[in-house]
């Protein structure tokens, strides 16, 4: 396991070949196990001829041992790539639990569907390991008071996968809002784009080596649905890999796929990460299917919001606004003046003003909490061997997904909601309380 050695006595993690005085011996790289293998983590894994992947990054610090996943295709692809890689083959289990009952793995690095993330992270903790999650971090608000609490009882390192906080495009437009560039903010608007629709699925035979039960995990069984047609990555419609994103099953589309990368940096921006809004209002909102007190009357399509302009407000009349359309990005607005945030540009007039009037020295890295500035995977693993907070850490990625999460329900229900951000609860609205947390099948349970 990493040691809980203080951050003074823990040596910065240099080099493409990490030798992190944090972990068993000065000589060992971290030891990794990758629990879900599709293209998030290595696109390669999954049959696709491409480079893409987290993994790709991951490798770069630790090694891995050991693969999972619920389809047996995956965990024989994911074993080749690794061995690639390494001149190793990686042990391989259906089952997760195989990895946190080895004492030499350090590392959980998971990237299975939304619906399994907070499960699995959970457990990792407590058996002692640091985890990195994909984002969205969980499927409802209660798994992630859920992984607040276990995160501050064990003490573990987790990095939530939203890897925009890394991206220095994001962190000087923090820093120019820190800087009072723009004034006093009084609008943030996120567009996320517009989510797919689906033809009608039929019902059908999960594919061979794919275990349904098991992939479906916490969530209540259903059949397999599937439609071959030229359709991503998949070359299909399915309630599977890649697909689940359009299911609120397992998902909750558009609002926390790309959701879950523009909020959590609105929020931050905002200075929010401790807190939340008062109120989520749905001025509008489009489904593919109809919905009857929040839960879809059609199983045979993709179920989450194509479109929708949903609007946060704060105690201090600060609004947050999610919409579908717009160019994907974040755009801030103040008393002074605006500027729009995405990966590929930072615009508007306080940018330009930074030709004559540069930030102070040190301001990008006050914002990136006093660190160097790092790419997101190299700053997981600094912090692990520091055992120092990543940049991307469970409490602040809780609150914003919280508002992701809150205007879903909201889009769901087709009604505005009263939020309580200190006792995060849903004032005055039972029926839409009872979207906070998920029943779980037995089995499935989450232990705190």
């Amino acid at each position: 396991m990493l040691s809980t050695v203080a951050a003074g006595g823990a040596a910065i993690v240099t080099g493409m070949s990490i030798r992190a005085a944090g972990y068993r011996s000065a000589n060992d790289r971290p030891r990794m196990a990758a629990v879900g293998t599709g293209s998030r983590w290595a696109q390669k894994a999954t049959g696709i001829n491409g480079r893409y992947g987290s993994a790709q990054d991951m490798r770069r610090f630790g090694d891995y041992v050991m693969v999972c996943d619920a389809d047996a295709s995956r965990i024989t692809g994911a074993k080749q790539v690794v061995n690639e890689w390494t001149g190793q083959e990686p042990d391989g289990t259906a089952d997760y639990r195989a990895v946190l009952d080895r004492d030499d793995i350090d590392i959980v690095h998971i990237s299975t569907p939304d619906h399994w993330h907070a499960k699995i992270a959970i457990e990792a903790m407590k058996a002692g390991k640091d985890v990195y999650c994909e984002k969205p971090m969980t499927l409802t608000i209660q798994e992630g008071q859920q992984m607040c609490q276990v995160c501050r009882d064990t003490g573990r390192v987790v990095q939530i996968g939203t890897q925009q906080r890394s991206n220095q495009n994001f962190i000087r437009a923090i820093a120019i809002i820190r800087a009072g560039r723009i004034g006093d903010l009084k609008q943030v608007t996120c567009s996320v784009g517009g989510g797919p629709t689906s033809p009608e699925l039929p019902v059908a035979d999960a594919p061979t080596g794919l275990d349904w039960n098991l992939w479906q995990g916490p969530v209540a069984e259903t059949p397999f649905r599937y439609l071959p047609g030229p359709n991503g990555e998949t070359k299909s419609w399915s309630r599977g890999h890649y697909e689940f994103r359009w299911w609120y099953e397992y998902s909750g589309g558009k609002l926390t796929d790309w959701g879950a990368h523009h909020v959590d940096i609105a929020t931050w921006g905002m200075n929010k990460t401790e807190t939340g809004p008062i109120s989520i209002d749905p001025e509008m909102v489009r489904h593919p299917v109809p919905f009857e007190d929040g839960m879809p009357q059609q199983a045979d399509r993709y179920n989450t919001a194509t479109a929708f302009l949903i609007h946060a407000d704060y105690e201090d009349g600060l609004r947050l606004s999610i919409r579908h359309d717009r160019d994907n990005g974040i755009l801030f607005e103040g008393t002074k003046g605006r500027l729009f945030v995405n990966r590929g540009r930072l615009t508007g007039a306080p940018v330009e003003e930074l030709k004559t009037n540069p930030l102070p020295a040190g301001a990008l890295e006050e914002v990136y909490k006093n660190r160097t500035l790092v790419d997101h995977f190299r700053n997981f693993f600094e912090a692990a061997t520091q055992r120092k907070e990543p940049i991307s850490d469970v409490f602040s990625h809780h609150r914003a997904l919280s508002t992701c999460h809150l205007a879903a329900i909201a889009a769901r229900l087709g009604r505005k909601l009263t939020w309580d951000p200190a006792k995060e609860i849903i004032v005055g609205d039972p029926q839409a309380a009872g979207f906070l947390a998920r029943d779980r099948r037995k089995g499935f349970e989450i232990e705190v």
